[in-house]
């Protein structure tokens, strides 16, 4: 009632990185493993005015189609529907838990559905230790710092960890200790988001699509980094699910 808090967030910084560019008179060197696949990195270069940069695109070292599965189940409920939806997320999810003795990670794209999808997940599990199976450990994002989850994961005899956004990327859980990845729904950021709604209007006004200047291209780069904790050596191996 007595504070406010301002925030103040630039739609691009293509002019701050230009100052500071010239005045380094050095080279630049922008790496990452997710600055989107259209031609030009355009995702990535055109806001931060890197139009002129030399690009090099390296190609995965990691063999997918050897590696992993893509399952997207058919017949499931939609996002929208988000009772019977949250309720057939968490069934399958539990359901390849139980048989990888573990190994899972579940993704979600809100915070809210950690909660509910652990909640539907936990009798589930507590019915089949009940008939005489493995405890499971369930881990949710919120329970514990983010490296002591991932140690609780990795200690287990089995386990299953239901995380948001914190875990879709920086994650390494390299070898057999991670077999699945469940990804609830695909990532599209929020629409009601300030800056993206910023964002959306000047692209209408330069005449471009924001859904698919914008909105596609974030939701395929989160979709490729929460991909990607799956494989992450020559040798892993496993499955991803994704539910929408």
């Amino acid at each position: 009632a007595r504070h406010a808090k301002l925030c103040d967030s630039p739609l691009d910084i293509r002019h701050s990185l230009d100052e500071q560019r010239a005045q380094s008179g050095r080279a630049w060197i922008f790496v990452s493993a997710t600055l989107g696949d259209a031609s030009g990195m355009k995702w990535f270069c055109e806001p931060a005015g890197l139009e002129d940069a030399r690009q090099l695109r390296a190609s995965s070292p990691f063999e997918y189609e050897r590696l992993a599965r893509l399952y997207v189940p058919r017949g499931f409920p939609k996002p929208a529907e988000a009772e019977a939806h949250a309720k057939a997320v968490a069934h399958l999810s539990a359901r390849l838990a139980h048989a990888l003795d573990g190994r899972t990670f579940v993704l979600t794209t809100t915070v809210k559905a950690i909660q509910t999808l652990s909640e539907l997940m936990r009798p589930f599990f507590e019915a089949r230790e009940s008939e005489g199976s493995a405890p499971m450990l369930l881990l949710k994002q919120g329970d514990a710092p983010k490296r002591r989850l991932l140690e609780q994961f990795l200690e287990a005899p089995r386990a299953v960890l239901v995380g948001s956004h914190s875990f879709w990327e920086g994650i390494d859980v390299p070898g057999d200790a991670l077999q699945c990845v469940v990804i609830d729904k695909l990532p599209f950021p929020p629409p009601n988001d300030p800056v993206l709604k910023a964002q959306s209007d000047r692209l209408v006004t330069r005449g471009q699509d924001p859904f698919e200047a914008l909105f596609l291209t974030e939701a395929a780069v989160a979709l490729q980094q929460g991909a990607g904790r799956l494989i992450r050596s020559e040798e892993d191996h496993g499955l991803l699910v994704i539910t929408d």
